[in-house]
C-alpha cells in the first residue's frame, strides 16, 4: 500500500515531507479564517488580500483596517526575512518548531483585552517562516500559503502527475478554511488556533522522529 507521500509525489523519494506540507496548508487555512473572520478583514498568511485591502482602506473604503494589513505585511515579511538568512544552517524541523511556539503565544494572547495586534503579529510572523521554509524543500505545487499559481497550473497545464499534487493542495486550505470558519462561528476563535496548533504539534513530532 502505497503512503500518502508517494501517492502525492508518484516516483519521487520524499518520504513523509509531502504528507506533512498538506497538514500545514489546512493549518494555513484555518490561521487565515481566523484572523480574516475574527481579526478585522486581515489574512496571516495571504499577503496578496493584504496588499490589496491596503488599497481599499487608502481609497476610502471602511472595512479593511489601514493598520492590520501593513502590521500583518511587515510581520510576514520578518519572518520570512529571518528564516532565509538562516536557512542554510537551520533544518526544517526546527523553523517548524518556531512555528508551534508562535502559535501557541496567540492562542494564549488571544484571551486578553486588545490583543488583536499581537496576536496578527505572532501569527504573519509564523506564516512567513512557515511559506520560506517551505520554499527551500524544493517540493513543487505544495507552498502550503498560496494557491493561485497551483489553480493555474492545475487547469492551464497538461494532465499529469502534478494534478494530484494541486488538488491535494487546493482541497487541504478548502478544509482549513471550513474547519476555521465552523469553530469561529460555534466554538471560538480560540478553539480554532487551538486546533491549527495541534496539528502543527503532530507535524513537528513527525519531524523531530524523523531526525532523531
Amino acid at each position: 500500500m502505497k503512503s500518502a507521500a508517494a501517492w502525492l509525489l508518484p516516483g519521487e523519494e520524499r518520504g513523509v515531507l509531502p504528507a506533512m506540507l498538506v497538514v500545514l496548508t489546512v493549518v494555513t487555512g484555518i490561521v487565515d479564517s481566523v484572523s480574516f473572520l475574527g481579526l478585522g478583514n486581515v489574512f496571516v498568511a495571504n499577503m496578496t488580500g493584504n496588499v490589496v485591502f491596503v488599497g481599499f482602506a487608502l481609497a476610502g473604503v471602511t472595512e479593511p483596517s489601514l493598520w492590520a494589513s501593513p502590521l500583518a505585511i511587515a510581520s510576514f515579511a520578518l519572518g520570512a526575512w529571518a528564516t532565509g538568512r538562516v536557512a542554510r544552517g537551520v533544518s526544517f524541523t526546527v523553523f517548524t518548531l518556531v512555528h508551534l511556539g508562535l502559535l501557541v503565544a496567540a492562542v494564549l494572547v488571544l484571551a486578553g483585552p486588545g490583543a488583536d495586534a499581537v496576536v496578527i503579529v505572532l501569527l504573519a510572523l509564523g506564516m512567513g517562516i512557515q511559506n520560506a521554509s517551505v520554499r527551500h524543500t524544493g517540493i513543487p505545487d505544495m507552498t502550503t500559503t498560496v494557491l493561485t499559481t497551483t489553480l493555474t497550473g492545475l487547469v492551464a497545464d497538461s494532465p499529469g502527475t502534478a494534478v494530484r499534487r494541486r488538488v491535494v493542495s487546493i482541497a487541504a486550505m478548502f478544509t482549513g478554511a471550513l474547519i476555521g470558519g465552523f469553530l469561529h462561528l460555534h466554538a471560538g476563535d480560540a478553539a480554532a488556533l487551538t486546533v491549527a496548533a495541534v496539528l502543527l504539534a503532530a507535524v513537528s513530532a513527525v519531524l523531530v522522529r524523523l531526525s532523531g
